[in-house]
């Protein structure tokens, strides 16, 4: 009996960690109605990111940005790179930019890297969690 009961708890705790583990962070890809170019610029920061070449994605996301400033994707994507280099003032720059830009989209504002911030940036729109003004 005593041995089913270290086994209940040893079970508890293990579901418990696992639980508590963190999200995998991915890049995004750009939205529909991203010009061709753009979206293929993003797809190969998204593949240097994925191959952890955290340097070329951040340039390649800046070119990205400068090409069209626009997708929200984008800056969320470099923030991410930013922010594995320990550029994490840089990062939170294009976080609450990402954030701005696509206030309606989950991802970006469920992230942890932005949600981290929560309540400690200034962002310009309210999010889809935020309750409606009366």
């Amino acid at each position: 009996m005593r041995s089913l009961v270290w086994a209940a708890v040893l079970t508890m705790a293990l579901v418990g960690c696992a639980a508590r583990q963190k999200a995998e962070v991915r890049a995004l890809h750009a939205p529909a109605g991203t010009s061709a170019v753009v979206s293929q610029q993003l797809e190969q920061g998204n593949q240097l990111f994925a191959k952890q070449d955290w340097a070329g994605a951040k340039q390649v996301y800046l070119a990205t940005i400068q090409a069209d400033p626009t997708v929200a994707e984008a800056h969320y994507n470099l923030a991410l790179a930013l922010e594995r280099l320990g550029e994490k003032v840089e990062a939170r720059k294009h976080y609450v930019a990402a954030a701005n830009l696509a206030p309606g989209n989950k991802v970006i504002w469920d992230a942890p890297p932005l949600r981290k911030f929560d309540g400690d940036v200034e962002l310009d729109k309210k999010s889809y969690m935020d309750a409606k003004p009366q």
